[in-house]
């Protein structure tokens, strides 16, 4: 999770948080190196992630689901020199936050 590091005077900052279908869910938890760091279900991942939307929401902020793609994901990081980890997918959904922003 990240946001745009506007200054809160400012009004709502955007949070781009990484997002999964639970489809993909088993794919994707084969292909991250670091899967012990995530819940280990996707009930149990969705149910965080959610309190987190609500927690972010309610102090006025605006949550982008950025969702991770079994697919393209592998594709972008070997494109970006970078591991399936963590901070990859943080990254990604920065990218994408940023490129929506700018997309009025």
């Amino acid at each position: 999770m990240s946001n745009d590091n506007s200054n809160s005077n400012q009004g709502p900052t955007l949070q781009a948080m990484v997002w999964y279908k639970e489809e993909d869910w088993d794919t994707l938890m084969d292909l991250f190196p670091d899967r012990h760091l995530l819940p280990p279900s996707y009930a149990d991942w969705l149910g965080r992630a959610e309190e987190m939307v609500k927690k972010l929401e309610g102090s006025g902020d605006v949550v982008m689901k950025v969702f991770i793609d079994p697919e393209t994901f592998p594709a972008w990081c070997k494109e970006q020199g970078k591991e399936m980890n963590s901070e990859a997918r943080a990254e990604l959904a920065i990218q994408v936050a940023q490129q929506k922003s700018f997309v009025a």
